[in-house]
């Protein structure tokens, strides 16, 4: 059974575009392997959406776990949600901490972010997993984006989002989590996403996950898992650098629960060695 008592992690801010981005660093990474960048989702933070897997993930490799702009520890600004500019934050933070190469792991915002760093910053990509975010619009189900827009501070009172946010946020009230939630509902506005060659093209060997009941539809998981050369005969072909999981029983909010599983899909994924290019498989 895996340890899952975890050391206190190296914690700081980086000042990146007018934030002040808290970051962890769990781990040693001894080995001078990649390290692993957690980016979470929309109302979350680092401890809400990585608590449970850090302790496996970050054995035997370095993680770097970061909240984004108005979640967990780090402030908000005033400037709207959107991927390209939660991806620039990332890329400060990593030259703050002078690292030029990651495997990304991204859920559902986090994926988003984790999908525009490969697209347009490949040589900071090793390894890529995207959880739980559509690549397009059209792939997504519909409901939990007009559930964000509505959204309140009284209909999530007493959730755990609410007491994370007012223990740990730099202005922990409620008007500064209304305005994040704002923000949310907002976020993409006017985003087109990613062309199909901007799928296929990632250098980044991928594994995406989804829940069999997500918010993403499941012929859009498969189309993104045949973009990057996945779905054929492994029997004769190979196995494909690039796959997808599909978790059962699994719903967008609770993408990340079934801990075990993830644990040994994303591990599995992440140790494995890479072939030379998944057109070449």
């Amino acid at each position: 059974m895996t340890d899952q008592t975890a050391a206190a992690p190296e914690a700081g801010y980086a000042s990146v575009n007018g934030l002040q981005m808290y970051y962890e660093l769990h781990g040693d990474g001894g080995d001078g392997g990649t390290p692993l960048l957690l980016l979470h989702g929309g109302l979350f933070d680092i401890e809400q959406q990585f608590g449970a897997l850090i302790p496996s993930l970050s054995a035997g490799r370095r993680v770097i776990a970061t909240d984004f702009q108005g979640h967990g520890r780090t402030n908000d600004i005033d400037r709207p949600l959107g991927t390209s500019d939660l991806a620039s934050d990332v890329i400060g933070l990593l030259e703050h901490l002078g690292v030029h190469n990651v495997d990304v792991f991204g859920f559902s915002v986090g994926g988003a972010v984790a999908l525009d760093l490969a697209i347009r910053h490949p040589e900071l990509v090793r390894k890529l997993v995207v959880s739980s975010v559509s690549f397009r619009p059209e792939g997504d189900r519909g409901g939990n984006a007009e559930a964000v827009a509505e959204m309140t501070v009284d209909m999530i009172a007493g959730t755990p989002m609410e007491e994370r946010y007012l223990a740990v946020s730099p202005h922990p009230d409620r008007e500064h989590l209304q305005g994040l939630l704002d923000k949310l509902a907002r976020y993409g506005a006017g985003e087109a996403g990613w062309s199909d060659d901007e799928i296929r093209g990632i250098a980044a060997p991928t594994l995406f996950t989804v829940g069999d009941c997500d918010m993403v539809k499941l012929d859009h998981a498969v189309k993104f898992l045949q973009l990057r050369g996945g779905d054929v005969n492994g029997d004769f072909e190979g196995v494909p650098a690039s796959q997808l999981a599909v978790f059962p029983g699994t719903t967008h909010f609770f993408g990340l629960a079934r801990t075990n599983l993830v644990r040994d899909v994303v591990i599995t994924f992440l140790d494995a060695p890479a072939p030379t290019g998944w057109a070449d498989v």
